[in-house]
């Protein structure tokens, strides 16, 4: 089974120290490690990757086209801009799950709307970074039916 990437965008490679009453204190790598051992516990594996560039996530969209069998998406601030990220997602077959760690419907005005919704099989927002595991343990249920 081909692994299921988790792409981060920008600024989550500050977790942990970026405005934790938001975001909590769990990094980055705290997040790889609970997921990896959540897909283990289904035979599956992860790859976890941030960046701060959307064309760079548009890349690894391109690349999980063939290298993986579900993506969990975090998109970060090109969740309610990024047209792009959408028509990458839209070129995917497999499952999308996106992950927001704060609830975006009670910040921001502008938080509240997600191109990326209108791609994602499912959408898990304001459960911190369990969400990360959560986004895992759903797509572990769709890769492996």
């Amino acid at each position: 089974m081909k692994p299921i990437h988790i792409l981060n965008g920008p600024n989550l490679n500050l977790l942990g120290q970026r405005e934790p009453e938001i975001y909590g204190h769990e990094t980055l790598t705290d997040i790889e490690a609970d997921c990896a051992r959540v897909a283990a516990a289904f035979g599956l594996t992860v790859v976890l990757r941030q960046s701060n560039h959307e064309g760079q996530i548009i890349d690894w969209i391109h690349e999980a086209r063939e290298a993986a069998s579900g993506i969990v998406i975090n998109p970060g601030a090109f969740t309610h801009s990024s047209i792009a990220i959408l028509d990458a997602l839209n070129a995917f077959a497999g499952p999308v799950i996106e992950v927001h760690i704060s609830n975006i419907h009670r910040r921001e005005a502008f938080r509240h709307h997600s191109y990326v919704s209108l791609r994602a099989d499912g959408v898990i927002v304001g459960c911190g970074a369990e969400g990360y595991a959560l986004a895992v343990r759903r797509m572990a249920g769709l890769v492996t039916r």
